[in-house]
């Protein structure tokens, strides 16, 4: 499911597609493997490393972050994957990232700051966070590194923003409603 992900993605990307909003290819990836996710889920619980190895353990997380349509499925997978990582089943910065990723779709404040987008004035920046002062302390004890650097890093690869902001930023909160996300 992994390497179909980043195969779909790599095509799109190529294309441009990827950047114009949810691609319809790229939702149907995830979709499907979402639902594979659940149902490997409700017969073995989270894939973690003494399931799974290391690399399917990575792989389950990163199909777990992509299944953004499956508000139900991420919040639900939150506390199994909590639980894998205080067992040493999983890293803690996959909690982090989902924690924060729940707490973005849903119009929160995110604890750790692994989630960017771009802001109103084209720049690629961390949406808000709960508590600024204490981020990098926060990152810190699940293995993250600076805030500052994971900035850097992803504003490096991050292509051009989106020609009109304001327009995607509508079509996100019409999506977040329609896929559960959000009910404002």
């Amino acid at each position: 499911m992994a390497r179909e992900d980043g195969r779909v993605r790599a095509e799109l990307a190529a294309t441009g597609e990827l950047y114009d909003g949810y691609a319809p290819r790229m939702a149907a990836v995830h979709d499907a493997h979402a639902a594979e996710l659940a149902r490997v889920i409700d017969a073995h619980g989270w894939p973690g490393r003494r399931l799974v190895g290391d690399d399917g353990a990575d792989a389950a997380w990163l199909v777990l972050q992509h299944a953004i349509g499956h508000p139900a499925l991420l919040r639900r997978a939150l506390p199994l994957l909590a639980r894998a990582a205080a067992l040493g089943d999983v890293p803690a910065a996959h909690v982090a990232h989902l924690d924060d990723r729940i707490r973005a779709f849903e119009g929160r404040p995110q604890r750790y700051g692994t989630q960017l987008d771009w802001d109103a004035h084209g720049v690629l920046s961390p949406l808000p966070l709960e508590d600024p002062a204490r981020v990098d302390a926060l990152r810190a004890e699940v293995g993250l590194g600076p805030l500052a650097a994971h900035v850097e890093s992803v504003r490096a690869t991050a292509g051009r923003p989106p020609a009109d902001l304001a327009a995607r930023e509508r079509d996100a909160r019409a999506w977040a409603r329609r896929v559960g996300w959000r009910a404002d």
